[in-house]
C-alpha cells in the first residue's frame, strides 16, 4: 500500500436517487413490432419555442430538452437503438423532466430554489476536478454548454432544498429504534483488528497536472513544498477547519476534494504505509493533528478522525450510536421523498403529449 489506501464512498444525492426511481415507475414495456412510427410523424402541440411533449400545471416540457438528454444517454452505445427502444427511451426521459418540473413548481412556490452563489460554488467544485481542458472536453462529450450545465445544476440543487425543508423536520430516530438496530446487527460492529479513520493534507514537491483541489494549488520544487506545508500547519494552529484546507490546498487528487479522508483502514494496512506516518497515527488521540511529517511522497499534515478497537463494539460509545442513528435516519428519509415525491405529482396536472400518441399509434395498427 501507497502511503495510505484511500477509500472513499460517495453517497448518491436525493435528486440522482429520484430519479432512478422516477425512472423504474415510468419504465414502459413495449411490444415489439407494434410501432413503426417515424418520431417526425408525432402530432404534439408546437409553440414558437418549439414541439411540446407535455405540459406541467399549463408548464410546457420540450421535445428538444427530451431530445439533448437521449443524445446524452446514447452517445456511447455500441450499436443504434431500435425504434422501439428509442421511443421507449424518450418516453422514460420525459417522465423524469416532467418529475424534475413538479418539484421545480414545488420548490419556487416554497422559496427554495438554488440562488447564483449556490449553483456558482457547486460549479466551482466540479471545475475543481478537471483541468480547464479536461473540463472543456467533458462538456463537449456530453453535448453541454456551461450555461446548460449551470441551469442543470440550479434544478438539482433546488429539488435538494426543496426536499430537504419539506422533510427534514419530520424524521425522527427513536433511542428504541437503534437498540433494535443494534440488537440484529451486532456483527456489523464487530472487528478482527483496529481499525483507523484517517485524513490527511500532503504537498508534493513535484508539480502535478492530475492535482485537484479548490484553488489549483500545486506546489513545484521542495522549497515551494515546504513552504506550502507550513503556511498550512500555521493556519491549522489558528482555527481553521483541517478538511476545507484540504479542499482548497491538497495535493492528493484522490482525496482533496473529499477534505482529504482516507477513510477506515486496518492495523495491518498501518503496518504496510509509511515508518513516518505509521508512528504519527499511532500516537495521535482522536481528533489530533500531527505536525508536518515528510514521508516517501511528501510533506504531510496527518489528522485522526477515529479509532475503533478490535473485538465487539456497544451501543454505549458514541461513534455507533451516531452511526446507526445515520443509517436510519437516510432510510427514513428515503422513504419519505418516495412518498412526498408521489404526492406532488398527484396534486399536479400533467399532459403527456407523447404518452398519448404512442397509445394512439399503437391502437391504429393491426
Amino acid at each position: 500500500m501507497k502511503s495510505f489506501e484511500t477509500r472513499i464512498s460517495i453517497a448518491d444525492s436525493p435528486v440522482r436517487a429520484t430519479r432512478r426511481a422516477a425512472a423504474r415507475r415510468l419504465r414502459l414495456v413495449v411490444l415489439v413490432g407494434l410501432f413503426g412510427l417515424a418520431l417526425c410523424a408525432c402530432s404534439s402541440r408546437q409553440s414558437r419555442d418549439g414541439e411540446v411533449w407535455a405540459l406541467v400545471n399549463g408548464k410546457p416540457v420540450f421535445r428538444a430538452d427530451v431530445e439533448r438528454q437521449f443524445r446524452r444517454q446514447t452517445a456511447g452505445l455500441p450499436a443504434p437503438l431500435s425504434d422501439v427502444e428509442a421511443i421507449s427511451q424518450r418516453l422514460r426521459l420525459l417522465g423524469e423532466l416532467i418529475q424534475q418540473e413538479i418539484l421545480l413548481q414545488k420548490a419556487a412556490q416554497r422559496g427554495v430554489l438554488a440562488s447564483d452563489a449556490e449553483v456558482e460554488a457547486a460549479l466551482r467544485e466540479l471545475h475543481a476536478s478537471y483541468t480547464a481542458p479536461e473540463f472543456q472536453r467533458q462538456l463537449e462529450m456530453q453535448g453541454l454548454t456551461l450555461s446548460e450545465l449551470r441551469e442543470e445544476f440550479r434544478r438539482e440543487l433546488s429539488i435538494r432544498n426543496l426536499l430537504e425543508k419539506e422533510l427534514a423536520a419530520h424524521i425522527e430516530v427513536t433511542t428504541e429504534e437503534v437498540a433494535a438496530y443494534f440488537d440484529s446487527h451486532r456483527d456489523q460492529f464487530r472487528h478482527p483488528e483496529t481499525l483507523y479513520h484517517v485524513a490527511h493534507i500532503l504537498v508534493t514537491p513535484r508539480a502535478d497536472s492530475q492535482v485537484r483541489n479548490l484553488q489549483s494549488s500545486d506546489a513545484a520544487g521542495e522549497n515551494q513544498a515546504r513552504q506550502k506545508i507550513e503556511q498550512i500547519f500555521k493556519r491549522l494552529r489558528a482555527g481553521e477547519e483541517f478538511a476545507e484546507l484540504a479542499r482548497n490546498f491538497s495535493e492528493d487528487p484522490g482525496t482533496a476534494l473529499g477534505g482529504g479522508d482516507l477513510g477506515f483502514f486496518p492495523e495491518s494496512a498501518l503496518e504496510q504505509s509509511d515508518p513516518a506516518l505509521r508512528t504519527v497515527v499511532k500516537q495521535l488521540e482522536v481528533g489530533g493533528v500531527s505536525a508536518v511529517v515528510r514521508s516517501r511522497d511528501g510533506y504531510q499534515v496527518v489528522k485522526l478522525l477515529d479509532r475503533q478497537p478490535a473485538g465487539q463494539r456497544d451501543l454505549s460509545e458514541p461513534e455507533v450510536e451516531r452511526s446507526i442513528r445515520e443509517h436510519l435516519r437516510k432510510q427514513k428519509q428515503s422513504l419519505l421523498e418516495a412518498a412526498y415525491i408521489e404526492a406532488v405529482r398527484n396534486q399536479a396536472r400533467v399532459v403527456n403529449h407523447l404518452a398519448r400518441q404512442i397509445l394512439e399509434s399503437g391502437r391504429a395498427l393491426p
